[in-house]
């Protein structure tokens, strides 16, 4: 940390979870172990057979069996600029509204635990927020597991606003094997977005050859209008009117054409295939240039 910094509460704080005696010594609470198996199983179909509504399930499953009060996915994204942040693609429960809302990474406890490359113990409590620009419940106990599968990383998390010591060793086990299906689920879903777009621009492309032939007919036409129209005579208004007509054809075409390559572009990852941002997303993004302005203390702070 910079100097004159180290008192400053960052409303972060973070321990290395497989570590922690503490949470080792916590007691299991009542299991379900057959619905841990069933729900495992299921999100096991669900992505095999490509089901967009996997991560979401997925998160759902964490609230249910971990007893959380929210979970959710982080998606590491990398802007043209190089700047990277997290993006929140799945959330179930009390953090729901802030789907599809972002937070730094080099200020953030899913930053600081990809960086360690280990899961933690968490809380969040009002600076963080403030930094955030956001009204949100403090985090009391938190996990979160870092993931990657080839070049895209991230984070599952599961959070509880009123238990200090919320989460079990038992819970840790479930998450972490949900933070794998998290990542394959998540190439997955990739490679559907990429192929899908293949495919877009394979049919635009073949639609955009054939209205290109199309324009061949009228254009010639309006040729040869437009030549009998510039050597006058008693009929040069009747051919200008023709021209004008065969004109207006060609420009529709050429209007087709250039909106099937609009088309094409398509969405290319899996977070731009998200549902719109919701009002309290626009309320972070409207933070972003004031938060951008001020100082902090980086990386988190470790408790």
């Amino acid at each position: 940390m910079n100097a004159g910094t180290e008192n400053i509460d960052t409303g972060m704080h973070l321990r290395d979870l497989l570590t922690d005696v503490k949470f080792a010594r916590r007691r299991t609470r009542r299991r379900d172990p057959r619905g841990e198996a069933k729900a495992l199983r299921q999100l096991a179909c669900a992505i095999a057979v490509g089901k967009d509504s996997v991560l979401q399930e997925l998160v759902e499953v964490a609230v249910r069996y971990c007893g959380a009060d929210s979970a959710g996915i982080s998606l590491l994204e990398t802007a043209p600029n190089g700047e990277q942040k997290f993006r929140w693609i799945a959330i179930a429960g009390s953090f729901a509204k802030y789907l599809h809302g972002t937070t730094p990474r080099n200020y953030s406890p899913c930053g600081t635990t990809l960086d360690r490359n280990a899961p933690q113990l968490y809380s969040v409590t009002r600076p963080y927020y403030d930094f955030l620009g956001v009204e949100a419940a403090d985090i009391s106990d938190g996990m979160l597991i870092p993931w990657t599968h080839g070049k895209t990383e991230g984070t599952l998390w599961a959070v509880s606003h009123s238990s200090r010591a919320a989460f079990c060793p038992a819970d840790y086990q479930l998450l972490h094997s949900l933070a794998e299906f998290a990542s394959i689920a998540i190439s997955h879903l990739q490679s559907q977005v990429r192929r899908r777009l293949h495919e877009k621009r394979a049919a635009s492309a073949a639609m955009a050859n054939a209205l290109a032939h199309q324009i061949n007919n009228p254009l010639q036409s309006l040729t040869n209008t437009l030549y009998l129209a510039q050597k006058g005579g008693g009929e040069a208004s009747s051919y200008i009117q023709q021209a004008t007509v065969e004109l207006e054809q060609v420009t529709d075409l050429v209007r087709r054409i250039l909106s099937l390559d609009k088309a094409s572009t398509g969405v290319s990852s899996v977070s731009q295939s998200l549902p719109a941002p919701t009002p309290a997303i626009l309320e972070i993004s409207s933070a972003s240039v004031a938060r951008r302005r001020r100082k902090y203390p980086a990386p988190a702070a470790v408790a």
